[in-house]
């Protein structure tokens, strides 16, 4: 007898899906879903097949349609583990580029004076045997630092303010700046690093002092680093001063040194007349000098009067001190030069505190006061109309102006047809503005 195909349950209807095709197309779900399950015998042995098996091909996508399902846009891949290695090739070609454009003289140029300094600096630091651009600079910095801690332990209640700056061609500087204190009014000490290109007119002004610059160059890379301070008392019996020590250097198109000498200065410029300060200060960079060239002080303290006359005003700006500029070869070498340059650095502070110290909080009038500002009136014409650091600071492309005019008093006065009392301690110091005197 034979038996009838069974239309119950059948062991296979378990593999075969009817509810959901969460990732088949809306036709094929809709067709097995209709489906009668197939007719086997009952004791036949079921072959189970996997889901996708059991279904019959799909047409075949399109390319821009979702590969899943044949319809809509093309569904992103998912990753599986791949990241990585194109994460490592895009390094690679990076670097390929990167090395290229160094490698290859016509797609990239070479780094500049102020590019090699800074690694130079970084990668080995300062040493003796750095070049003397590096050694100036790494001086003057610690410099700074020295003088502004000294500085704030006569004022402790004010603080300098610190404001680093860079300049686009290389270079940079630290301007500390200490305003309406008790004991300076104004104070500031600055340094500067600029490194630059000096057109054909400056080259050709420069050769009348430093031969060794070529006449036939259009241009000339150079560099500048220096270290500036003037300092405004409150009080009228203190002095001003100012100093500015410097190093220039000139180099050709492959960054050697075809140029340079040092500069500086330092002098003083009282509101009233103490004629032991006076002595003081110039005794002490005396002393300085002396440890180098006898001939230093007596010769650099004449130019220091003749620079800092006032020629509209026929008058000195202070009672002096020492000036000097163009000092190279010619003079000593570059090594003794720097000791020079050094030294009266470093006796910056034993010729000055003394005089502070000791004027500080001694008692003025309000017409003192007003004399003060008239003086100071002097040291702004000088140093706006005659002052060649200024007119060069002023002159530099991208130069920071507020660092050039911080020698600037805070406050200053001018009065029309002022003229000292006969016999006051007013007209003692012009007498001796008008005829500068040696003090040692």
């Amino acid at each position: 007898m034979k038996l009838a195909p069974a239309r119950c349950w059948h062991p296979e209807q378990r593999f075969r899906p009817r509810q959901t095709f969460p990732r088949s197309p809306p036709l094929l779900h809709r067709y097995y879903a209709n489906q009668p399950p197939t007719p086997r015998p009952y004791n036949a042995k079921p072959t189970p097949k996997p889901l996708v098996e059991a279904r019959p091909a799909a047409p075949k996508p399109d390319s821009a349609s979702n590969p899943s399902t044949g319809y809509g846009p093309k569904a992103p891949e998912k990753s599986k583990g791949g990241g990585g290695l194109r994460i490592a090739v895009g390094v690679v070609i990076m670097w390929a580029v990167v090395y290229s454009m160094y490698a290859d003289p016509l797609r990239a140029e070479p780094p500049s004076i102020a590019e090699r300094d800074d690694l130079t600096k970084r990668e080995s630091g300062v040493t003796p045997s750095s070049p003397m651009r590096l050694r100036m600079e790494s001086f003057i910095n610690e410099q700074q630092k020295h003088i502004v801690q000294t500085l704030e332990t006569l004022d402790p209640d004010h603080r300098f303010r610190l404001d680093s700056w860079t300049r686009p061609g290389g270079g940079g500087g630290v301007s500390c700046v200490l305003q309406e204190g008790e004991v300076f009014e104004k104070a500031g000490v600055n340094t500067s690093t600029v490194y630059g290109t000096l057109p054909r007119p400056a080259i050709q002004k420069m050769r009348v002092n430093h031969k060794a610059l070529d006449p036939d160059v259009e241009s000339l890379e150079f560099f500048a680093a220096g270290l500036s301070c003037v300092l405004h008392p409150r009080n009228p019996n203190a002095p001003t001063v100012h100093f500015n020590y410097r190093y220039f250097e000139t180099m050709d198109e492959r960054g050697e040194c075809n140029a340079w000498w040092f500069g500086g200065g330092t002098d003083l410029t009282p509101s009233y007349l103490y004629d032991e300060d006076v002595i003081h200060f110039h005794r002490t960079i005396k002393e300085a000098c002396d440890k180098h060239d006898r001939a230093y002080f007596p010769r650099f303290k004449q130019w220091c009067d003749k620079y800092f006359h006032i020629p509209h005003r026929g008058e000195s700006r202070g009672v002096g001190g020492i000036f000097f500029d163009d000092l190279d070869e010619q003079e000593k070498d570059q090594e003794q030069l720097f000791s020079f340059v050094k030294d009266c650095l470093l006796a910056f502070l034993p010729s000055y505190l003394p005089l502070v110290e000791k004027r500080k909080e001694m008692p003025f009038t309000e017409k003192e006061k007003e004399w003060q500002q008239l003086r100071r009136g002097r040291y702004v014409e000088f140093n706006l109309v005659h002052d060649r650091g200024t007119a060069f600071g002023l002159n530099t492309p991208s130069a920071r102006v507020e660092s050039i005019l911080m020698s600037l008093p805070l406050t200053a006065r001018w009065q029309y047809m002022h003229e000292a009392e006969k016999g006051s301690r007013e007209e003692r110091l012009l007498k001796v503005l008008k005829e500068p005197r040696d003090w040692v």
